[in-house]
């Protein structure tokens, strides 16, 4: 523990004095700080930001600036050292790491069905295209037109398929990646689709189609229950206001009574 502290009063002190250099330090060590990703961030990322971001640069930004808190905290007790010091400038360095992280999921919560409704209409272009191309070209074609947060993983997907993955993992790995509504079932008929006897690409593809359809008709329900909920939400505040601003002119109107 002691060897521990040492080393990180050691290393701020280096960054403080520029003998190390802040992004450089964190260049170096990348494979050790992505441990410090979270699985979902990718995704939260492109949710709220769409596909023009950089998610490493965020990142690395995202790590900058809570070492930095981290840094900064530990300089103004540097006089008055104390393991205490050292475990609140740790937990300034979390709590900094984690705030932009926790602001994400803020935005996605808020998002949520607005989010999770995309791949069902994005899957309906999808069928027509698989009706004259493979899977993996109907997913490259569809690129273009697809919404903003899969275009990455979509891209990322039809790469590794070129590369000679034809396993169902590229797949997998974009449900993973976006973990919307029903993105896993989806991505498993995607495959299955993929493979077998033009006949069998019939059948799957008909099911393929009822699926989405499905999936559409959720969404649509969704959208209507939540305007629904909105209207109902209006008219409560409206009337609710209403009743009040009758209720003050009464009061008034006594109140003036009174007086006479």
């Amino acid at each position: 523990m002691e060897v521990l502290i040492v080393g990180i009063i050691i290393l701020f002190v280096l960054i403080y004095n520029k003998t190390i250099d802040k992004d450089q330090f964190i260049k170096d060590n990348d494979p050790y700080f992505k441990l410090l990703k979270e699985d979902d961030y990718d995704f939260l990322v492109y949710a709220k930001y769409g596909e023009s971001v950089d998610v490493e640069v965020l990142f690395k930004k995202r790590l900058s600036m809570a070492f930095m808190a981290g840094v900064a905290f530990l300089l103004i007790f540097l006089n008055n050292l104390s393991l205490l010091n050292i475990v609140l400038s740790c937990v300034i360095f979390y709590v900094i790491f984690k705030s932009q992280y926790f602001n994400l999921k803020k935005y996605y919560k808020q998002h949520l069905h607005e989010i999770d409704i995309m791949l069902p209409y994005y899957l309906k272009g999808l069928e027509i295209l698989i009706q004259h191309y493979t899977v993996p070209v109907a997913i490259g074609k569809s690129i273009p037109d697809a919404p903003d947060i899969f275009k990455p993983g979509l891209q990322e997907l039809v790469d590794k398929v070129d590369a000679g993955d034809s396993s169902i993992d590229p797949y997998m790995d974009f449900a993973n990646t976006y973990p919307v509504r029903d993105s896993m079932r989806m991505m498993r008929l995607l495959y299955r689709l993929g493979i077998g006897s033009q006949e069998k690409k019939q059948e799957r593809l008909l099911m393929f189609s009822r699926t989405v359809s499905n999936l559409q008709s959720k969404a649509r329900e969704t959208k209507y229950k939540e305007r629904l909920n909105h209207m109902e939400n209006q008219t409560m505040i409206m009337l609710v206001v209403t009743g009040v601003g009758v209720m003050i002119i009464i009061l008034i109107a006594m109140m003036a009574m009174f007086e006479f």
